[in-house]
Order: C-alpha cells, then structure tokens, then sequence
C-alpha cells in the first residue's frame, strides 16, 4: 500500500504533471477562439515538428520535468538532422499533446465528479451535473473516491508513460548512438597519444639530462661539463617547445597535427644522444620529406624511445641508427650493446609504447638481442 501511494511525495510526479499541462495551453486557447476545428493545432505540429532545433527544445524540456533527479538522462543532445529523427520529433508532438489534452480534462472534471457525488451522499443539489442526479443515497458517498483514485492513476501512470516514450522518441538514433561511441573512442586515443607524447619527449629530456649531469660530475673536466650543460639546456628547451605542442593540443581542438616534430628533425636527437656521451652511428637514407604526415611522426617518437631506452638501460654506450624509407617501407634500427651487470629493457612502458605506436599505423616492432650480442629494436611501418 505504502509503494503505491509513494508517487504522491515524489516531485518528479508533479513535474511531469506539469509537462503534460504545457501544450494544453495553446490548444485551449485556440478552442476558445475557433471551437469547431479541434484538429488545427495537431496539423500545425507537423512542420513545427521538422524543424532541427525543435528536438532539443523539447529534450530540455523533458530533462527538466520529465527526469529532474537523473543526472545523465537518455536523450539526444544535438538537433534532429536526419529526417527520420524530425518525423520522430513530429510524432513525440503529437503524442505529448494528445496525452496532454487527455489528462488535463481529466484534471478538471474528475475532481468535479467526485465533489458532486459527496454532495448527492448528503442531500446537496448538483442540476449543472447531469450525470450524477437522483434521489440522494449513500450509495453515492462510496462512489466519491473513486475519481480521485482514477485521476491519480492517470496522472501517476501518464507521466510514466510519457517518460518511457520521450526516452524512445527523444533518444538518440542508432546513428547517433555510433557517433557518439565514435566520439568517444576518438577522445580516449586522443588521451593515449597524449600520454605518449609526454611519455616519450619528458622522459627523453630527463633521461638525457640525468646522463649528463651523472657524465660530467665523474669526468671533473670544465670543458665536459660546460658542454653538458649546454646539452642540458638544450635538450630542456627542446622538451619545453614539445610540452607546450601537447598542450596546445588539450587547449585547442582544432589544433594542426603537422606542428608536432618528424623525422625531419631526427638530427636533433642524434646529436643529444651524441652529447650525451653515446657513440652514434647513425644512416639515413630515403626522402624522408615526402613521408606520410602520421609515419614521420610517429617514427620520430619511435626514434625518440628507443634512444632514450639506450641512455637509460645502457648509459653512454656506441650505439648504430638506421633510418631507410623506400619500397612502400620505412625501417627504423636501433643497435647497442649492453655493458655486464646491466639488465636488459624487458617489458617496460618504453618498449610497450614502440609496439603500440607501429601497431597503431599497420607495422610491427621486434625488440631483443640481435645476432651480435647486442640489443636491438627494429620497427617496420607501411608507407602506404
């Protein structure tokens, strides 16, 4: 008993109530004007109905009295695009007002019948009420509440009602539902590119710097540490200009990928690998200016990790660069040895960031000792 009467103490009940009475008001006052042509205001809600911006007025309005204690109701958030979804919008119109016009007469007059029939119980005369007439009887005082109770049903019961086909037909479309995941899934590699970004251009600076503060306090020479510090202070600007890329990507949407460094720029990691104390041996061969935007990106990061996992793993060990475009292929090659006692990279988010990044264009990366006895990391990426 307490469950069934627990929606008289709920506001959403109230609210939604209220939805239901809104479009009763035009169509009032069109009846008061123009009685005989009852199904005018219906005809007018078809092209009303098609326009766009139509639908998020009428999900506004649903998520404020439909499903006021949802915090994430399921409605469409952008405008009726597609014609089915206008015809969608057209027919949740006609229904609401429908459904409108229903309860609000049954608003009026319920309660009116149920006075009338309290009234006849105690010898009260009700001639404006034809259809509760007779001698008085107490009959009448057990009829009185049940009005009230068929109005409570219906309006208790037609706000859900309601509800159930605002959801359905002020819900997103099955189109829209794939954008939206699309969206969505774009917005999480968005968050995962990013993250590598910073993983690999903060780390690589860092990595470099420790190096070389490490180098030039055991070489005790003004000349090393003087150029350590420059190689510091350059690697730094460079994380600096990379650190503010990737934030201008969190600021600007809109922001061009093509600002990002390519293998163009590999130099630059070359000579802070050199500086650093590494013998590089490096070979570039192929135009890489005329590399697809996304391969020379990604291979610089790749390039960029796998430099930095040589300073970190090995220190400042001679290391062998290969960087060859050709042939539909670009093939990037990393060698170094590792110094006794030093363990091998393994699986560390360093190398876990290499696969995911060739993985990500259609190659594929082989990390581990090559035939020499050194450590490798060869990645292959399509350049087509």
């Amino acid at each position: 008993m307490v469950r069934l009467l627990r929606p008289l103490v709920r506001g959403r009940t109230y609210t939604r109530l209220l939805h239901m009475w809104v479009p009763v008001a035009g169509v009032s006052v069109w009846l008061w004007i123009e009685p005989g042509l009852p199904w005018v205001p219906l005809l007018v809600l078809v092209p009303l109905g098609l326009l766009p911006r139509v639908r998020e007025a009428e999900v506004m309005q649903a998520r404020l009295l439909l499903t006021p204690d949802e915090a994430e109701p399921d409605f469409a958030t952008r405008p009726a695009t597609a014609w089915r979804d206008r015809w969608r919008t057209v027919l949740w119109l006609e229904f609401r007002t429908l459904l409108g016009g229903v309860v609000a007469y049954a608003t009026v007059w319920l309660p009116i019948i149920a006075y009338a029939l309290a009234a006849r119980t105690v010898g009260h005369e009700t001639e404006d009420l034809p259809q509760v007439t007779g001698p008085s009887n107490w009959m009448f005082g057990l009829l009185a509440p049940l009005p009230l109770v068929a109005l409570y049903a219906l309006v208790a019961g037609g706000g859900a009602v309601l509800t159930a086909v605002a959801r359905r037909l002020l819900g997103p479309s099955v189109a829209e539902r794939l954008a939206a995941v699309e969206e969505r899934t774009e917005q999480l590699l968005e968050r995962t590119r990013i993250a590598r970004e910073l993983h690999d251009s903060i780390g690589h600076a860092l990595t470099v710097a420790v190096v070389q503060a490490g180098a030039a306090r055991a070489a005790n020479s003004p000349e090393f540490t003087a150029r350590a510090l420059t190689a510091i202070e350059e690697t730094g600007r460079a994380a600096l200009e990379d650190l503010e890329r990737v934030l201008g990507v969190l600021r600007e949407s809109e922001r061009p990928a093509s600002a990002r460094p390519t293998l163009t720029d590999a130099d630059r990691l070359l000579e802070s690998a050199r500086a650093s104390g590494a013998a590089v041996d490096a070979e570039v061969t192929g135009p890489l200016e005329t590399l697809p935007g996304p391969v020379s990106r990604e291979g610089y990061r790749i390039l960029q990790e796998a430099l930095t996992n040589v300073l970190r793993h090995a220190g400042a060990v001679p290391a062998r660069v290969r960087v060859a475009a050709g042939d539909g292929l670009l093939t990037l090659e990393v060698h170094n040895p590792l110094p006794d006692g030093r363990p091998a990279p393994g699986r560390g988010s360093g190398l876990r960031g290499i696969r995911e990044r060739a993985a990500l264009l259609g190659g594929r990366a082989d990390t581990g000792p090559d035939g020499d006895g050194d450590w490798q990391v060869r990645v292959e990426l399509p350049l087509g």
